[in-house]
């Protein structure tokens, strides 16, 4: 996919009107915890183009972090009072995690959110990096940024349903792994959102 066609692929996902999305999804049978407060935060869905082919900016988390050690994630995180808006937040995490400049990001949209287990209510930001860009790691949070390609985590056809046990029940999740990278849960469930809405 080249730079031009998947900038105007996202602008026209972002522009779609669509239903949130869920780590619910696939698991119907689980009772949503009574009571709950989701807490606002907002990820980074960025994307450049080199050699002529859209690249997703993906990161791998910090294997000594408390909360999801090692795992594949945009950049992103929850929202601080500072922070004006969901678009902000992402930005600013982007800029700590990855070393991404907001000046370098044409904001073209966002997705509907999605409710993750461990209680964050996330919107998807996405991001077309349209200056040079080389990642800087965030030490201590972050172990690696790389560069999956768009046009493989946006074809249905690669993503796989599979499952583990979770507080006692067998949960159901996506999962689109690529190379020796795991891409699962939250992160692939917004992929596949976003992969149907590219492809409705």
């Amino acid at each position: 996919m080249t730079g031009a066609d998947a900038r105007a692929a996202l602008a026209a996902a972002a522009a779609r009107d669509g239903a949130p999305s869920s780590d619910y999804d696939l698991n119907r049978d689980l009772p949503l915890p009574a009571n709950r407060v989701l807490r606002p935060a907002s990820v980074l869905v960025a994307v450049r183009e080199r050699a002529g082919q859209a690249e997703l900016v993906l990161t791998k988390r910090s294997s000594r972090l408390k909360h999801h050690p090692g795992q594949i994630a945009f950049p992103g995180g929850k929202l601080d009072e500072g922070d004006a808006s969901a678009e902000a937040a992402a930005l600013r995490e982007a800029e700590e995690e990855v070393g991404l400049a907001p000046d370098a990001v044409e904001l073209l949209g966002s997705l509907p959110p999605h409710e993750t287990v461990t209680g964050f209510c996330v919107t998807p930001v996405l991001g077309w990096i349209a200056g040079g860009f080389t990642p800087r790691p965030e030490a201590g949070e972050v172990d690696e940024v790389f560069f999956a390609p768009l046009r493989f985590v946006l074809e249905p056809g690669n993503f796989v349903v599979e499952s583990r046990h979770w507080r006692g029940s067998r949960r159901y999740y996506y999962a689109v792994p690529w190379g020796p990278y795991y891409i699962w849960g939250a992160t692939a469930r917004i992929l596949r959102g976003l992969a149907d809405r590219v492809r409705p």
